[in-house]
């Protein structure tokens, strides 16, 4: 990726963060710190790998996304906005009756989302069977998913994870957005899922790691990897919890909470400072 490009990705997702801090503001209630945190996998997902078309939300070929850790709602419609799919305004609606955006994806009534996730653990499957169908049925597309590091303490993760590669879904990319925090602490003191890596091996996965997983280059070095295995992948990204806003980062009562006034308006300062700097 040449640094055009990279500069253009990074502008998106420091949009995409605006995004985020503003509808959870708006909706007093969401879950910043893992929006932020996987922001840049959606935005490279997004913007550079899959195919998709906006003005076709239901394109039979495009690619499918499903995000299985579905709290993180606000990152994945921020991105949708962001690649055309609705309207950024509606980001200020974010949870409010009527609306369509609400505290979790929904299908029936989002243009650009493939999957209904919210129930911890199952977006995997679901997932898994679309890749299958795929292989199957027709026609030919990827199958791109999300999950948390707390949501793999889930059993149906394992599961699924067995069943695609049974069944070798090589055209099943899985993201682990290992932040290492969930809502009652560290992964680590609630019930460690580690080592992640060696666990998705077991079940008969390629799997990459990437120290950095909010870092364009290791994603697409990793999205590239991935694509020449003939096993479904499991890339394992150490991410920041509440990337982007400096009193979120690492910060576990984050996890689920919205911004009062004051702030929102340092989060928006120094999201907005972050993409001055931009250029």
């Amino acid at each position: 990726m040449d640094k055009a490009e990279k500069l253009e990705l990074k502008k998106v997702a420091c949009r995409a963060r605006m995004g985020i801090i503003e509808g959870i503001h708006a909706a007093k209630a969401g879950h910043p710190g893992g929006s932020l945190s996987c922001t840049e996998i959606l935005t490279y997902l997004y913007f550079k790998k899959m195919k998709v078309d906006p003005k076709n939300p239901k394109w039979e070929e495009r690619d499918r996304f499903v995000l299985s850790k579905g709290h993180a709602a606000p990152a994945l419609y921020a991105v949708l906005a962001e690649r055309g799919f609705f309207d950024p305004k509606e980001l200020l609606n974010l949870r409010q009756i009527g609306s369509m955006l609400q505290g979790h994806p929904d299908l029936k009534k989002i243009p650009g989302v493939d999957m209904s996730t919210g129930s911890l653990g199952q977006g995997i499957s679901a997932a898994v069977g679309m890749a299958l169908s795929s292989k199957h049925f027709g026609p030919d597309f990827k199958v791109y998913s999300v999950l948390g590091d707390g949501e793999i303490e889930e059993g149906q993760v394992w599961e699924a994870a067995m069943f695609a590669a049974n069944k070798k879904l090589n055209n099943l990319v899985l993201f682990v957005d290992n932040n290492n925090l969930q809502i009652d602490g560290s992964v680590d003191e609630v019930n460690s899922p580690h080592p992640i890596d060696k666990k998705f091996e077991a079940f008969g996965f390629n799997v990459i790691c990437i120290d950095d997983g909010n870092d364009f280059d290791k994603i697409e070095d990793a999205l590239s990897k991935a694509d020449k295995s003939d096993k479904p992948t499991a890339i394992i990204a150490k991410t920041v919890k509440g990337k982007g806003v400096s009193y979120m980062e690492n910060a576990v009562n984050w996890h689920g909470a919205a911004p009062n006034d004051e702030l929102y308006e340092q989060a928006m300062a120094e999201l907005k400072e972050a993409y001055a700097k931009l250029g």
